[in-house]
């Protein structure tokens, strides 16, 4: 049996921009997708913490440094230009090895700098 589990996180991400031109997806700094073990064109479900807004889509990957978190297409009416944020990515991972599991939480402040990082379960890191 395979569980779907949380494989990484983006926590309180603030969206910088929205283009609804652009046929879909999220545009995330390369440097925070690296810290957070997320991936261009993976799935992720973000989650807009001012309305409750959920919506899927997937990654990719933006300028290192640019601290880019820009919503594209119909996502881009999910949430506006300062609104917080939450992004997951989620692996199927067999039932045995789930169980030892631990996902990377990336905690980044109001600019999207990262502030923390860390396994489910372990210390924060601060960075």
């Amino acid at each position: 049996m395979r569980l779907h589990l949380l494989k990484s996180k983006i926590h309180n991400a603030v969206v910088t921009s929205g283009d609804l031109e652009y046929e879909g997806s999220i545009t995330i700094d390369s440097e925070l997708l690296e810290l957070a073990n997320m991936l261009p064109n993976e799935k992720v479900l973000c989650v807009n913490n001012n309305n409750g807004a959920r919506f899927e889509t997937y990654i990719i990957e933006g300028k290192a440094g640019s601290k880019e978190i820009q919503l594209n297409g119909a996502a881009a009416r999910c949430a506006l230009p300062g609104d917080e944020i939450i992004i997951m990515a989620f692996a199927e991972i067999e039932a045995e090895e789930a169980k030892s599991f631990k996902p990377m939480i990336l905690i980044v402040d109001k600019h999207n700098n990262p502030k923390r990082r860390h396994l489910v379960g372990e210390e924060d890191n601060p960075l």
